[in-house]
């Protein structure tokens, strides 16, 4: 008699090659200028001013592995800013498309990602603490990515973003 089979867990969720080597070669600080942007429309307004002080002129780098993309920025003043992408980075944090998304709509949390290989985190260990349980804290609404839901969460954002300024 055969013992029951376990299902395997279900692999991770990659982009085509074809994507990573494509997104290998577009130029970099358009997606750190995009990729700060929305950071400020998502977590500034968020983001106590212990965290700010501790971020500032930090270097961060997001890189999503299955796209070929690589995207700095820095806390500077009272907002992210892209960075060039040349200098080594204070905190470099790494996954595929799939699990970075899963990240931020709260369907799984990094900790999970981390032990199971499929989120890495190198560079300053206090400073990825920092980045992470504030990420914890916070209680952020993300939007739908449907285009007119994205559109309908960023018109929200703006007029609200203006009211904390």
């Amino acid at each position: 008699m055969n013992a029951p089979r376990l299902p395997r867990p279900a692999a991770p969720m990659t982009l085509p090659p074809l994507i990573g080597r494509l997104g290998g070669k577009l130029p970099l600080l358009p997606g750190a200028a995009l990729l700060a942007t929305g950071l400020n429309l998502a977590l500034r307004p968020a983001l106590p001013a212990d965290v700010r002080a501790a971020l500032q002129e930090r270097h961060l780098r997001i890189r999503v592995l299955d796209a070929g993309l690589a995207f700095d920025v820095a806390w500077q003043g009272n907002r992210f800013v892209p960075r060039a992408h040349g200098a080594v980075p204070d905190l470099d944090i790494a996954a595929n498309a799939a699990d970075l998304l899963a990240l931020m709509r709260r369907e799984t949390d990094p900790d999970t990602l981390f032990f199971g290989r499929r989120l890495s985190m190198q560079g300053d260990t206090e400073l990825g603490l920092l980045v992470k349980n504030t990420l914890d804290a916070l209680e952020l609404t993300l939007p739908d990515l449907h285009p007119l839901a994205l559109l309908r969460w960023l018109r929200d954002s703006r007029s609200g973003f203006r009211q904390t300024n």
